[in-house]
């Protein structure tokens, strides 16, 4: 195994605040499914879009809140690379959201695209052996 040092590994591919150049697939339309292509497409970006604002939000506050908590001598504490630690917050974000890690593309998609037929919904209760007494509200 080669141990050494390869720089060109680290270089992030895309730019801040952009989605990757990686393509994500749309969600297979189920027969019979009439939704525009087009604004399946439309919306599974804007859904995408979210995602990776979302992911980039949440590791903007989770840096801010150990710059918070470090202490005065900490290098956690210095602003020197605040905005290349923003890029790269942005990156990671847009790789993550690229591969949908988080499942808030894929909720809101459910919300703006037509419901597949699916499988009736199974009772609860009855399928975990529970008494249904014990579950009435009094």
């Amino acid at each position: 195994m080669d141990n050494t040092f390869d720089p060109s590994r680290l270089l992030a591919k895309g730019t801040a605040g952009q989605l990757s150049g990686t393509h994500v697939e749309p969600q297979v339309a189920a027969a019979g499914d009439n939704v525009d292509p087009a604004y399946r497409a439309k919306a599974t970006e804007a859904a995408i879009k979210f995602e990776s604002f979302f992911i980039g939000h949440m590791l903007h506050q989770m840096r801010d809140g150990t710059r918070a908590l470090a202490a005065e001598d900490s290098p956690s504490k210095s602003r020197i690379n605040d905005d290349m630690l923003d890029m790269a917050d942005n990156l990671v974000a847009d790789q993550m959201a690229g591969k949908r890690a988080f499942g808030v593309a894929d909720a809101i998609l459910r919300q703006l695209l037509p419901q597949q037929q699916s499988a009736p919904a199974v009772n609860v209760a009855s399928s975990q052996n529970i008494d249904p007494s014990l579950n009435q509200q009094q």
